[in-house]
Protein backbone atom coordinates (compact mmCIF):
# COMPACT_ATOMS: atom_id res chain seq x y z
CA UNK A 1 0.00 0.00 0.00
CA UNK A 2 2.86 2.33 0.81
CA UNK A 3 4.41 1.68 -2.62
CA UNK A 4 1.23 2.94 -4.34
CA UNK A 5 1.34 6.22 -2.44
CA UNK A 6 4.99 6.79 -3.31
CA UNK A 7 4.40 5.92 -6.97
CA UNK A 8 1.43 8.29 -7.11
CA UNK A 9 3.46 11.09 -5.52
CA UNK A 10 6.36 10.58 -7.97
CA UNK A 11 3.94 10.53 -10.91
CA UNK A 12 2.28 13.74 -9.74
CA UNK A 13 5.63 15.53 -9.53
CA UNK A 14 6.74 14.18 -12.91
CA UNK A 15 3.61 15.35 -14.69
CA UNK A 16 3.45 18.64 -12.83
CA UNK A 17 5.76 20.39 -15.31
CA UNK A 18 4.36 18.80 -18.47
CA UNK A 19 1.94 20.35 -20.89
CA UNK A 20 -0.64 17.73 -21.76
CA UNK A 21 -2.22 18.24 -25.23
CA UNK A 22 -5.82 19.33 -24.99
CA UNK A 23 -5.38 20.63 -21.45
CA UNK A 24 -3.28 23.63 -22.43
CA UNK A 25 -3.65 27.16 -21.24
CA UNK A 26 -6.76 28.58 -22.89
CA UNK A 27 -5.11 32.00 -23.25
CA UNK A 28 -2.22 30.44 -25.19
CA UNK A 29 -4.61 28.51 -27.43
CA UNK A 30 -6.67 31.63 -28.15
CA UNK A 31 -3.53 33.62 -28.88
CA UNK A 32 -2.30 30.95 -31.30
CA UNK A 33 -5.67 30.85 -33.11
CA UNK A 34 -5.61 34.65 -33.41
CA UNK A 35 -2.08 34.61 -34.84
CA UNK A 36 -2.98 31.83 -37.29
CA UNK A 37 -6.04 33.72 -38.47
CA UNK A 38 -4.05 36.92 -39.02
CA UNK A 39 -1.41 34.99 -40.97
CA UNK A 40 -4.08 33.36 -43.14
CA UNK A 41 -5.72 36.73 -43.84
CA UNK A 42 -2.41 38.36 -44.73
CA UNK A 43 -1.48 35.50 -47.05
CA UNK A 44 -4.88 35.66 -48.75
CA UNK A 45 -4.51 39.40 -49.40
CA UNK A 46 -0.94 39.01 -50.63
CA UNK A 47 -2.07 36.37 -53.12
CA UNK A 48 -4.86 38.63 -54.38
CA UNK A 49 -7.75 36.57 -53.03
CA UNK A 50 -10.99 38.16 -51.94
CA UNK A 51 -11.79 38.14 -48.24
CA UNK A 52 -14.89 36.00 -48.80
CA UNK A 53 -12.82 33.40 -50.66
CA UNK A 54 -10.43 33.34 -47.75
CA UNK A 55 -13.33 32.62 -45.36
CA UNK A 56 -14.54 29.75 -47.57
CA UNK A 57 -11.08 28.22 -47.95
CA UNK A 58 -10.40 28.38 -44.17
CA UNK A 59 -13.68 27.62 -42.38
CA UNK A 60 -12.03 26.80 -39.03
CA UNK A 61 -10.10 30.07 -38.80
CA UNK A 62 -11.45 32.95 -36.72
CA UNK A 63 -13.14 35.36 -39.12
CA UNK A 64 -12.23 38.42 -37.10
CA UNK A 65 -8.56 37.43 -37.09
CA UNK A 66 -8.61 36.64 -40.82
CA UNK A 67 -10.16 40.04 -41.52
CA UNK A 68 -7.59 41.82 -39.32
CA UNK A 69 -4.71 40.11 -41.11
CA UNK A 70 -6.23 40.81 -44.53
CA UNK A 71 -6.77 44.48 -43.64
CA UNK A 72 -3.24 44.90 -42.26
CA UNK A 73 -1.68 43.34 -45.35
CA UNK A 74 -3.87 45.47 -47.60
CA UNK A 75 -2.60 48.65 -45.92
CA UNK A 76 0.99 47.44 -46.08
CA UNK A 77 0.70 46.58 -49.78
CA UNK A 78 -0.88 49.95 -50.60
CA UNK A 79 1.73 51.91 -48.65
CA UNK A 80 4.65 50.08 -50.28
CA UNK A 81 3.11 49.71 -53.77
CA UNK A 82 3.29 45.91 -53.67
CA UNK A 83 1.39 43.98 -56.30
CA UNK A 84 -0.41 40.73 -55.42
CA UNK A 85 1.46 37.51 -56.11
CA UNK A 86 -0.70 35.28 -58.27
CA UNK A 87 -0.52 31.65 -57.11
CA UNK A 88 0.64 29.26 -59.83
CA UNK A 89 -0.86 26.06 -58.45
CA UNK A 90 -1.86 23.46 -61.00
CA UNK A 91 -5.09 22.64 -59.15
CA UNK A 92 -5.90 25.46 -56.72
CA UNK A 93 -7.83 24.39 -53.62
CA UNK A 94 -11.58 24.88 -53.81
CA UNK A 95 -12.20 25.20 -50.08
CA UNK A 96 -15.08 22.76 -50.09
CA UNK A 97 -16.74 24.28 -53.16
CA UNK A 98 -17.56 21.51 -55.60
CA UNK A 99 -16.68 22.33 -59.19
CA UNK A 100 -17.84 20.25 -62.12
CA UNK A 101 -14.99 19.02 -64.30
CA UNK A 102 -14.84 20.47 -67.78
CA UNK A 103 -15.86 18.05 -70.54
CA UNK A 104 -12.96 16.59 -72.48
CA UNK A 105 -12.31 18.23 -75.84
CA UNK A 106 -13.49 16.15 -78.73
CA UNK A 107 -15.39 13.64 -76.60
CA UNK A 108 -18.67 14.48 -78.32
CA UNK A 109 -17.04 14.42 -81.78
CA UNK A 110 -15.63 10.92 -81.25
CA UNK A 111 -18.99 9.66 -80.09
CA UNK A 112 -20.79 11.14 -83.13
CA UNK A 113 -18.30 9.53 -85.54
CA UNK A 114 -18.78 6.11 -84.01
CA UNK A 115 -15.53 6.25 -82.09
CA UNK A 116 -14.91 4.75 -78.71
CA UNK A 117 -16.04 6.80 -75.79
CA UNK A 118 -13.59 6.71 -72.89
CA UNK A 119 -14.97 5.80 -69.53
CA UNK A 120 -13.80 7.38 -66.31
CA UNK A 121 -14.98 4.38 -64.28
CA UNK A 122 -12.47 3.05 -61.76
CA UNK A 123 -10.37 0.06 -62.70
CA UNK A 124 -11.10 -3.39 -61.32
CA UNK A 125 -9.42 -4.08 -58.00
CA UNK A 126 -6.15 -5.95 -58.06
CA UNK A 127 -6.22 -9.60 -56.96
CA UNK A 128 -4.85 -10.22 -53.47
CA UNK A 129 -1.22 -11.21 -53.13
CA UNK A 130 -0.51 -14.86 -52.31
CA UNK A 131 0.18 -15.53 -48.65
CA UNK A 132 3.55 -16.82 -47.59
CA UNK A 133 3.63 -19.71 -45.20
CA UNK A 134 5.97 -19.37 -42.27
Amino acid sequence: MRFHKIALLVLAFALGGCEIPGLGDSAKVAEAKEADGRAIGGACRHSGRALEDCYVMNPKALRSAVYAGWRDMDGYMRDNDIKPVVPDLVDPPTGGVVQKPAPAKGADDAEKKGGVKRSLAPMAPEPPLPRRST
